[in-house]
């Protein structure tokens, strides 16, 4: 089943463009239970750590919100823990298409078969992104090597969310059990979007420590945009906090990060941030349409 969009955009009140898909029906986990202990500790999760898409749709359904859904395919920087499929999770979006968008993810260190694999969840199963955590797939994303993939996606009209800054995978594991934040500067993604101009990029997450980086690369670059998920917006930096209601207000997109962070308590703590109205209606779903082409 090809997925194809059935959102009544009149009717949601947001979009979450940072949602994860940790389990399969078959209770298969997109990270071993190790990585998931640390991240859930890490965010202090309040809600089940690994949930399916149909988790997902019935979550958002009930307090009607449309979200992205992905996962990540760290195939070979995880020592060979294979993935949730993608294809699976563009299948089941589909049948839930009223509330769902799925992207699809790729190994970039498998560089043949993530180039085959984008064009086939691109053209066979639908997809409207790909989702990239340079950290956890241990990849320079600015390296050339990678550029075949964001030409593809270039070509194929996808949107690519890359993770920015900390990640609470590994956190407060010895050696943060090999994931190397350096990967997630977003100056490295600087010259992705320099080099491709036609390529839609969200940085997703507020950048720590690299917040400044963000901003400048998305005031700079008209193709560079940013998700604010990851973190609660009570811990925002006050630059990002000003910046988006102001110069970034278009270029700024609600993400949760859910399951590790909740809808309501990224909401809650938002609206304390004192954004001015009009700039909190794009945020939450206005420029999510539009990006996302919906």
């Amino acid at each position: 089943m090809t997925y194809q969009p059935a959102i009544d955009t009149g009717k949601i009140t947001a979009i979450d463009v940072h949602t994860h898909v940790e389990s399969d029906d078959h209770h298969h986990t997109s990270l071993d239970q190790e990585l998931l202990d640390a991240s859930a500790g890490y965010f202090r999760a309040s809600v089940p750590r690994t949930p399916t898409v149909a988790d997902l749709a019935a979550y958002y359904r009930e307090r009607n919100m449309a979200a992205v859904v992905f996962t990540v395919d760290a195939t070979t920087s995880l020592g060979g823990h294979p993935p949730i499929s993608s294809e699976l999770i563009a299948e089941q979006a589909a049948e839930n298409n009223d509330v769902l968008i799925p992207f699809g993810s790729v190994d970039p260190l498998r560089p043949a078969e993530a180039l085959a694999r984008i064009r086939d969840l691109a053209g066979d199963y639908g997809v409207r992104g790909m989702k990239f955590h340079p950290s956890l797939q241990g990849f320079d994303p600015s390296d050339r090597s990678h550029y075949p993939l964001y030409e593809a996606c270039a070509e194929l009209g996808l949107v690519t969310l890359f993770h920015t800054g900390q990640t609470g995978i590994g956190a407060g594991l010895p050696g943060g059990r090999g994931i190397k934040l350096r990967y997630s500067d977003p100056m490295l993604l600087d010259d992705v979007a320099a080099d491709f101009p036609e390529l839609t990029m969200i940085l997703a997450h507020p950048s720590v420590p690299w917040v400044d980086s963000s901003i400048s690369i998305a005031t700079h670059k008209a193709n560079v945009f940013i998700d604010l998920s990851g973190w609660s917006p009570k811990y925002f930096p006050p630059q990002l906090t000003r910046a988006i209601g102001s110069l970034l207000r278009e270029k700024a997109l609600f993400g949760s990060d859910f399951p590790l962070i909740t809808p309501e308590r990224w909401i809650t703590d938002f609206e304390t941030l004192g954004v001015k109205e009009a700039a909190v209606s794009l945020i939450m779903k206005e420029n999510a349409l539009r990006v996302l082409g919906l």
